[in-house]
């Protein structure tokens, strides 16, 4: 469980998520369970002794333009509307307006002044 300002989630987006899996199974030994996604697409949980350590989804060719692959680093904020506030007016940009994700909670994606990209989460409390 994370608290505020905390990191709380990495995930891979990947053009080629079978090369993924097979690297990072052979560097750090990570076991990989596939769950379906709403939008009908494929989230891989990539486990480290048993345990959650990361996610891995397919990064799609959109619009002709092929993104490259990255890693996107989700902070835990309190009150995500409040802390995209104090991002705007620090300099910051919203790049995807904040969504909900099932068993996860609400999040969006922030760019900072210098231009790094940063997904922002506030969870799901869970009894």
């Amino acid at each position: 469980m994370t608290t505020h300002g905390e990191f709380n989630w990495n995930e891979l987006q990947t053009s080629n998520p079978d090369k993924a899996i097979i690297f990072y199974g052979a560097t750090f030994g990570w076991q990989f369970e596939a769950e379906k996604m709403p939008s009908g697409g494929t989230y891989w949980i990539a486990l480290s002794s048993g345990r959650p350590v990361c996610g891995l989804w397919t990064l799609e060719n959109t619009g002709g333009t092929r993104e490259a692959d990255r890693w996107v680093t989700y902070v835990h904020v309190d009150d995500l509307d409040d802390a995209i506030v104090r991002a705007l007016d620090a300099g910051g940009k919203v790049l995807k307006k904040p969504w909900q994700v099932p068993g996860v909670g609400r999040v969006a994606w922030i760019c900072d002044p210098g231009g790094a990209e940063i997904g922002w989460v506030t969870p799901e409390r869970h009894s």
